[in-house]
């Protein structure tokens, strides 16, 4: 007898330590969706922080998988990079892409060998531009919160999943009361 497939659901993945100021970028980002939209059942948001191995359960459970994180390149902080699994595959970007990455990345290989890996995997990144302790976000760093979410809040409507802002909301509650 087969097992039915069971249909996954769509993956924000934010990553980061809050105590690094831009290197809480993902956290802050995720942050900023939960309080800013309302996701369908279709859709997990998930603040990952540096969890590393714990996070194997949600990469083997989502597909696709939308990664918000920063990035270590040489380029100009607060500067917005995206790339694909495919792209770290094929080498055109750096393997480590920051502190924590590795981690990331390492679960998804775990999650190759055990079949279990998402077919998708997209990479939201921003260049820091302070990593001193701290709770805020950089000036250069801190407009691209709602630019990222923006851009994921789009590409899954695209998709065809239903995200409604919480203003809106509100709005449309006010309107008709």
């Amino acid at each position: 007898m087969q097992e039915m497939t069971k249909q996954k659901k769509a993956g924000i993945l934010g990553i980061g330590n809050l105590l690094l100021s831009d290197e809480g970028f993902g956290i802050h980002t995720i942050h900023y969706l939960e309080q800013n939209y309302t996701f369908p059942e279709t859709i997990r948001l998930n603040d990952a922080g540096t969890a590393g191995i714990y996070m194997a359960p949600f990469l083997e459970e989502c597909d696709p998988i939308l990664v918000i994180d920063v990035i270590d390149m040489d380029a100009e902080p607060g500067s917005v990079h995206c790339f694909s699994s495919k792209d770290i595959g094929a080498g055109t970007i750096p393997r480590k892409m920051s502190p924590h990455q590795l981690g990331l990345l390492e679960m998804l290989e775990i999650c190759k060998f055990r079949d279990r890996q998402p077919e998708t995997v997209e990479f939201f990144c921003v260049v820091p531009a302070d990593l001193q302790t701290s709770m805020e976000l950089s000036p250069q760093v801190a407009p691209r919160v709602k630019e990222i979410a923006e851009r994921i809040v789009d590409q899954l409507r695209k998709a065809g999943h239903t995200i409604i802002a919480k203003l809106q909301a509100t709005a449309k509650v006010v309107h008709h009361a």
